[in-house]
C-alpha cells in the first residue's frame, strides 16, 4: 500500500509542478506537459513491478498509437477558446473529439492487424 501511495504522490507532484510552472510561464508549462512524463512513469512503474519487457514494449507501442488521435484536441481547444467558447465547453469538445478519434484509431489499426 505504501508503494502505491508513493507512486501516486510522485505522479501527482509532477502534475502539480507542471501547473505551477504554467502559471508563471505558459511556454515553460507547455514544454513540461508536452513531455511524455506519464508514459515514462508508467513504463518505469510497470518495469519495476513486473520486469516484463514485453509488457513495457506493449505499453510504449500503445502510447504511440494513442498519442496520435489526441493531438487534434490541442488544436481544437485553443481555437474554441479564442472564439469565445467557455473553458469547460472547449475542454469537453476537445475530450469528445479525442474519444471519437480513439475509437477510429482502434478500428483502423484493427483493419491492419494491430491490436490496441
Amino acid at each position: 500500500m505504501i508503494y502505491l501511495l508513493l507512486k501516486a504522490a510522485l505522479s501527482g507532484l509532477m502534475v502539480a509542478s507542471a501547473s505551477e510552472a504554467a502559471r508563471r510561464s505558459p511556454v515553460f508549462g507547455a514544454l513540461i506537459v508536452s513531455l511524455p512524463l506519464v508514459s515514462v512513469l508508467g513504463m518505469i512503474w510497470l518495469w519495476r513491478d513486473t520486469h516484463d519487457s514485453g509488457r513495457v514494449a506493449d505499453l510504449a507501442t500503445g502510447a504511440f498509437w494513442y498519442v496520435l488521435p489526441s493531438m487534434p484536441m490541442f488544436l481544437l481547444i485553443p481555437a474554441l477558446l479564442r472564439r469565445g467558447v467557455g473553458f469547460w465547453a472547449a475542454l469537453g469538445a476537445g475530450c469528445l473529439l479525442t474519444i471519437i478519434l480513439y475509437a477510429l484509431m482502434v478500428a483502423i489499426t484493427a483493419r491492419f492487424g494491430l491490436k490496441l
